[in-house]
């Protein structure tokens, strides 16, 4: 095959690296005899880092550097694995899957990278002879808030358990300079400030600039006839931005694989304008580098105005540009210009709709850059993408406007239309004259300012298209996607999410792995569905001893958080009931508050007869535009402020919000709490994989059915859930005739709720501050269907309120949820995708 590039060799600007004059460095310069595993080597690697690599002596005040020694000592443990990882999976010639996604949320690392490496024991030795405190090292670690919520964290426990499964499996993401925003309550609002988590460093990563990458936007199309009268097409008078890789290792259990996680980051082909410069006109001299660094600045900024709207499609075009063309130069590496096999050793899954740029991007780069042609790049493109849904709620599929699009990426744009017409062409054969079909599943959503619809996009050139839970991928099927699904059913598939117990279970709760290894031995950190074998303990009584004895010590730890952060006192022999998730109307933090609102009553009311005491803890982050979040927010914080300092509830009830909701917090959160809040509105919620994490912590859940809440009833059974609400199917036909009001009137307890509600009594100096989320309720559009999901939210809390006195019955419950959790492993899940989808051969490293 004859190549013609379209484009000359990118130039990632002046290079300061100059090539080893033999080509290749000798071996005696990188092999090196295996590092120590030992507390003493550790201890020996701390003190040289601290001393000599850092610089500190005795005259340090900071736990900071010794934090960083440690992690230095950890990382080289880890990068030795890495590089015997990457030259067995050469070896193999193995296949890889690279998942592409817009957010990892990865919490901090030090705890988890011990545990996976076996180093926990000599680990806490080493630091505990160098006169130090462990955890006080590991309170050094900023969160990586890398992400949103689930979609983000999600992303994170794929990797862990790809490296465990030793599948060769890369991830892809980009390095915000800052995370998802720190979260302040003050007054009872919520305020946002910037996560600078980068402030003081990140030592588990590692630059690869000799990776950099060009990315191009804006500019113009040339289409040019080359001497043997071919055309091809030419991206030229871009404004270019250079993507600087960072990785971050991923290690798996305690099996020597080690992945990589690569972070891009957003910087300018020219420092400044020299001329500009020496002109006077200093900031025109640094507005390219400004401009190309505000691209990974911040996370998902507020897409609301038209800057923010571009700067989320930068971001989008930026994470697939760059890893594609990272995937495209090792391919080319190894097997020059043949892409032959291409699409039989590469696989792109795309997590979620951000990243659907990838399909006419790939297009671009194997037509423009590599010159195949239009059929034999659909076909490897067409064989490689696979794509993840992750939301049933339509506004949250991403469009981008014509206009926008073209501006911004002018290349794509014409991809995306060839590709629309193509499309269109094989759905007007298989429904002819079907026009209503065709306006429906166009690419293009016509209309005063046309849309390109993404997740169309993705769909259309993915071989495999998933939901994330058994509901959500049947309703995806019956609904959102359905025209697509009639054309493609053999397309459509589920995976399950899961969560890594590793993190979530051995790491966060040890207490509780140590007594369930004790028990039935440690395989269930590699297969969780060994955790069946408790079961048979769970009518012992010394077992159920032991397991409330753990439960009490997580409690203690919870109820300290929240003394710390809320200024709260929890009592831990209280029922601890937790709600923490994104704030966000369909996750219904409302109706949790309404049923705190209903017990506040009873309380004054003198209503004590068969009483649980209660602590209610919600927590979660609200998106900065969003009035409504906000709005219950405060409600919560109003409410909790009432029900505290109020002398005649005696602390039965206790109520705190928790500021800053995050991955450290909820390593905390999920082993102390009892019962776990998963009360979306029915066929809402994709999947949720926080219920997964209070599941395998022995929490009880009462939740609707809905997501991945379904799978975990048909596990734990009824008698270990408490189910409540209306169906997927029962919602939708009651929206026909919705009539809340009505239901108010005839419900005395939520008339009590609503009149304290509506009376002010939570907001006593500040008039209307409620009225909103009055409004919303009284509403017969309300889509949530708060008030008609409020009777039975009510009796399901009696139920769990009267199972909590009764502590046998509660342990047992508890035991019996850890015990049939092993299906929401993500080990689990991930074996899924590879044997349904990415068809990779593992690979033992070492």
């Amino acid at each position: 095959m004859v190549v013609y590039r379209g484009l000359p060799p990118m130039n990632h600007g002046p290079s300061r690296m100059k090539p080893l004059r033999n080509g290749k460095p000798s071996s005696l310069l990188y092999e090196l005899p295996p590092l120590g595993m030992d507390e003493d080597a550790l201890a020996l690697d701390i003190r040289r880092y601290f001393g000599s690599f850092l610089g500190r002596d005795k005259h340090c005040r900071s736990s900071h550097y010794p934090y960083r020694a440690f992690v230095l000592a950890v990382r080289d443990r880890l990068m030795e694995r890495y590089k015997r990882t990457r030259i067995a999976y050469e070896k193999a010639d193995a296949k890889h899957a690279y998942y592409l996604s817009l957010e990892f949320l990865i919490g901090r690392s030090l705890g988890n990278a011990l545990l996976n490496l076996g180093l926990t024991g000599p680990g806490t030795a080493a630091i505990k002879r160098l006169g130090l405190d462990i955890e006080e090292l590991i309170d050094n670690e900023h969160d990586a808030g890398l992400g949103n919520g689930g979609l983000g964290r999600l992303a994170a426990c794929f990797l862990d358990s790809c490296a465990t499964l030793r599948l060769p499996v890369m991830g892809y993401g980009i390095r915000y300079e800052y995370g998802m925003f720190r979260q302040n309550i003050e007054q009872g609002r919520q305020v946002e400030e910037p996560d600078h988590w980068l402030r003081d460093g990140n030592p588990w990563e590692l630059e690869r600039p000799e990776h950099t990458k060009r990315v191009q936007y804006g500019g113009r199309t040339e289409h040019v006839q080359d001497p043997r009268g071919r055309i091809f097409v030419r991206w030229v008078d871009s404004k270019d931005v250079l993507a600087v890789p960072y990785d971050i290792m991923v290690p798996g259990f305690k099996n020597e694989t080690v992945n990589v996680l690569r972070l891009w980051s957003a910087a300018a082909t020219d420092e400044f304008d020299l001329g500009e410069f020496n002109a006077g006109s200093y900031p025109e001299s640094v507005a390219a580098k400004n401009a190309a660094e505000n691209i990974t600045m911040v996370l998902y900024p507020n897409d609301a105005s038209e800057n923010g709207k571009e700067l989320r499609l930068r971001q989008q075009y930026f994470l697939a540009s760059a890893s594609l063309q990272d995937v495209i130069e090792r391919w080319e590496l190894h097997h020059g210009d043949d892409f032959s096999s291409f699409a039989d050793k590469n696989c792109f899954q795309l997590n979620d709709t951000h990243p659907s740029c990838a399909v006419p991007e790939l297009m671009r780069l194997l037509m423009d850059e590599q010159g195949l042609d239009w059929d034999e790049a659909w076909m490897i493109v067409s064989s490689t993408m696979a794509y993840t849904n992750h939301t049933l709620l339509p506004e949250a599929l991403e469009k981008w406007p014509v206009r926008l699009f073209g501006q911004l990426l002018p290349r794509l744009l014409e991809i995306v239309y060839e590709i629309n017409a193509r499309f269109l062409n094989e759905v007007s054969r298989r429904w002819p004259g079907d026009n209503e079909r065709l306006a429906r599943m166009s690419l293009i959503e016509e209309g005063d300012e046309p849309q390109i619809r993404m997740a169309y996009l993705a769909i259309v050139g993915s071989f495999s298209v998933n939901g994330v839970a058994a509901l959500h991928s049947d309703l995806l099927q019956k609904g959102l996607f359905r025209d697509f699904y009639d054309l493609w059913p053999t397309k459509f598939n589920n995976k399950t999410n899961g969560v890594t117990q590793r993190r979530w279970l051995a790491s966060a709760n040890p207490e509780l792995a140590a007594l369930i290894s004790d028990s039935i031995g440690e395989d269930w950190i590699t297969n969780l569905a060994d955790l069946k074998k408790l079961e048979n303990f769970a009518d012992k009584a010394e077992f159920a001893k032991r397991w409330r004895k753990v439960k009490r010590l997580n409690k203690e730890r919870l109820a300290e958080l929240v003394k710390q952060d809320c200024k709260v006192v929890f009592n831990p022999d209280a029922l601890f009931d937790v709600q923490v998730k994104r704030i966000h109307e369909y996750k219904r933090q409302l109706l949790n508050i309404l049923h705190v609102i209903h017990l506040y009553a009873r309380l004054k009311n003198g209503e004590t007869a068969n009483w649980t005491d209660r602590c209610v803890l919600i927590g979660g982050k609200a998106a900065p535009g969003y009035v409504m979040a906000k709005c219950i927010i405060s409600l919560v914080c109003k409410v909790a402020e009432v029900v505290n300092n109020d002398p005649d509830i005696n602390g039965r009830l206790k109520v705190a919000f928790l500021p800053n909701y995050r991955v450290s917090a909820m390593e905390i959160i999920a082993p102390g709490t009892d019962l776990s809040e998963q009360i979306s509105t029915a066929g809402k919620e994709a999947s949720g994989t926080g219920n997964m994490k209070f599941m395998m912590n022995g929490a009880v859940t009462i939740g609707t059915l809905d997501g991945a809440n379904i799978e975990i009833l048909e596990e734990a059974g009824l008698d270990n859930f408490f189910l409540f609400g209306l169906t997927a199917e029962q919602v939708e036909a009651a929206r026909r005739n919705y009539d809340p009001d009505a239901i108010i009137k005839s419900d005395p307890d939520l008339k009590r709720v609503m009149t304290l509600l509506e009376s002010g009594h939570f907001n006593r100096f500040e008039k209307g501050l409620f009225d909103l989320i009055i409004a919303a309720i009284r509403s017969p559009g309300d889509p949530w269907l708060v008030a008609a999901d409020f009777r039975s939210f009510i009796d399901a809390q009696s139920k769990a309120a009267d199972a909590y006195r009764d502590q046998n019955r509660w342990t047992r419950m508890s035991i019996l949820n850890v015990a049939n959790s092993g299906k929401f492993s993500t080990d689990r899940t991930m074996e899924e995708y590879n044997a349904e989808i990415w068809k990779l051969e593992p690979v033992t490293a070492g």
